[in-house]
């Protein structure tokens, strides 16, 4: 989450006009600053929380390694005073992601007990973290399901698509491991999806990114294809 609230959502009125209070109540109950250099794990899945981190600005990625050893990647964010660890905070569990830094940034960390007491004392900036966890719920809810219900192939389509249409939160890497475990699949098979693509005429390959070369065609594409497949 970020600590500016999202501009859309029941509260986003109510979220912007008490923004700075919130931002306030954030950095009161910071303890230090440091920098990091790219591939510095800034939490690590399994390991206990001892603060939260804010990232002013600078490229992560989150990612997590199920037991056989296979690794999803959530995708890269470009961050604009996000918050990482917010629900190990609330749930007091392991943290469940890896957040990797992919340049050198700084990171600001933010004591819990310091957090805690400050959010018992102003119960009403709990709406702030309600209203952006829903929000990252239902965005992360929405990769799941497609990722899980739909072949690879329609996947890095539709991907295309939204990364076209909308400014997305989370980003692609560059480099085709990566991109297989955003798809939650092996670079081979990944590979074979996209050549699917390329040949079909629906999109082309750019350096080390894929761009849509026919929009209309990719639309139909994604619209006769069978998730049983």
């Amino acid at each position: 989450m970020r600590i500016s609230p999202y501009p859309t959502g029941r509260f986003a009125t109510y979220l912007t006009k008490q923004a700075k209070a919130f931002r306030d109540l954030i950095y009161r109950c910071q303890i230090n600053s440091y920098y990091v250099d790219a591939g510095t794990a800034i939490l690590r899945q399994g390991e206990q929380l001892e603060q939260i981190f804010v990232v002013p600005v600078g490229r992560v990625s989150m990612n997590i390694i199920a037991v056989n050893g296979r690794r999803f990647q959530l995708g890269e964010v470009n961050c604009d005073h996000h918050i990482f660890g917010e629900m190990e905070f609330f749930t007091e569990t392991p943290c469940q992601w890896t957040v990797t830094a992919d340049e050198h940034l700084q990171v600001d960390l933010i004591c819990i007990h310091r957090l805690m007491q400050a959010l018992q004392q102003q119960p009403e900036m709990m709406v702030f973290f309600a209203s952006a966890l829903a929000e990252d719920y239902q965005d992360s809810m929405a990769i799941y399901t497609s990722r899980l219900l739909h072949p690879i192939a329609y996947n890095i389509a539709f991907d295309l698509l939204q990364q076209k249409q909308h400014s997305v939160t989370l980003g692609g890497f560059d480099k085709v491991n990566q991109e297989a475990e955003r798809f939650g699949t092996s670079s081979r098979v990944y590979r074979r999806a996209v050549k699917e693509l390329i040949e079909r005429g629906l999109i082309t390959k750019q350096g080390n990114r894929l761009a849509i070369v026919n929009e209309p065609q990719l639309r139909r594409f994604l619209g006769s294809v069978d998730p049983s497949e």
